[in-house]
């Protein structure tokens, strides 16, 4: 039989779930304040629960500043391996609840931009056709702010382009990758203005037209740039940088600007009158599309059965 330090023993007795979920809701409020209104708890009963915490891990969780509480290098220690701990509950729930009551539980998805259009929302919707209690939770961002909560299950899956191999991203946590389909970049106007109808066949055309293109943290800037570059241009001058589908969607309707999107979100916005794809001939491929999962970690049947809705919508893209 294995033995523990006494230390281990106490520290793994003394520390209650309900701290945990205190803990963490003051890491991601950065307020005792807010993550007590948040629980609907008092504040000094929060302060209690922290000053309970400390004392077990025998170390300051937080110092105090002007806006709130700030995580010491212990409680950032802490914090990765609540986040996980409070994950694992989570799907420990959801599988006895898959168990005592058929097809049910929660999947939290991760979305970027070449997913949330079209693809995700498709994906959800045969998903509740087939199991209409499984609660989903879409959380979209950038693929630096969606890996890391993936790896701590804050987040079941992740959807959108798949990292190039050569990006640090693409290895920086321990995730595998599954790709659906492969995607072409698409260079988008809105369909009432009148760059939809000039005679434009190449990024040459475009070189004075104001743009909107991916952020320089984003994996889809360097496949953008590297079409500049093929073209033999340089990168606009009068530029917004966005990865908001939504605020994008804005500028182009309510102005003559250009955009760089993938074509299958592209298509959707075509479908509705909304924007039109122009044909250019330098426009490449966009890369990869697919999911994102923890490696080695067992996945929970309401995961599995999105990813098979994922995988059958996805199958109608590569097949047109």
């Amino acid at each position: 039989m294995r033995q523990y330090p006494l230390s281990q023993i106490g520290l793994s007795r003394n520390i209650r779930l309900s701290q945990l979920l205190i803990f963490d809701r003051v890491m991601e409020t950065g307020s005792i304040l807010h993550a007590a209104n948040e629980m609907g708890l008092s504040q000094p009963a929060v302060t209690k629960v922290i000053q309970e915490l400390e004392q077990s891990l025998q170390g300051a969780l937080f110092s105090r500043s002007n806006r709130g509480v700030i995580p010491s290098d212990l409680g950032r220690v802490v914090s990765r391996r609540v986040k996980s701990l409070l994950a694992e509950f989570r799907h420990m729930s959801e599988e006895v609840d898959e168990f005592r009551f058929g097809a049910a539980g929660h999947i939290v998805v991760g979305t970027l931009i070449s997913a949330s259009a079209h693809l995700l929302p498709a994906a959800i919707t045969l998903l509740k056709a087939r199991s209409p209690s499984v609660l989903v939770t879409v959380r979209e961002g950038p693929t630096a702010q969606l890996f890391p909560s993936l790896a701590t299950g804050e987040i079941d899956l992740v959807i959108g382009r798949i990292p190039e191999g050569d990006l640090p991203l693409s290895d920086a946590f321990p995730l595998t990758h599954h790709t659906l389909y492969e995607d072409l970049l698409a260079v988008v106007v809105g369909a009432e203005h009148d760059l939809a109808s000039a005679p434009i066949s190449s990024l040459n055309d475009l070189a004075r037209t104001p743009w909107i293109l991916p952020t320089l943290e984003s994996p889809l800037r360097r496949a953008v740039e590297r079409m500049f570059r093929g073209a033999g241009l340089e990168l606009p001058t009068d530029l917004v940088e966005s990865m908001s589908i939504f605020t994008n969607l804005g500028l182009l309707l309510d102005s003559p600007r250009v955009a760089i999107m993938p074509q299958v979100a592209a298509l959707q916005f075509v479908r509705y009158g909304l924007l039109k794809i122009l044909n250019i001939r330098e426009t490449g491929s966009f890369g990869a599309v697919g999911f994102s999962v923890r490696s080695g970690k067992p996945l929970t049947p309401a995961s599995e059965i999105f990813i098979a809705c994922l995988r059958e919508v996805a199958s109608g893209y590569s097949s047109s």
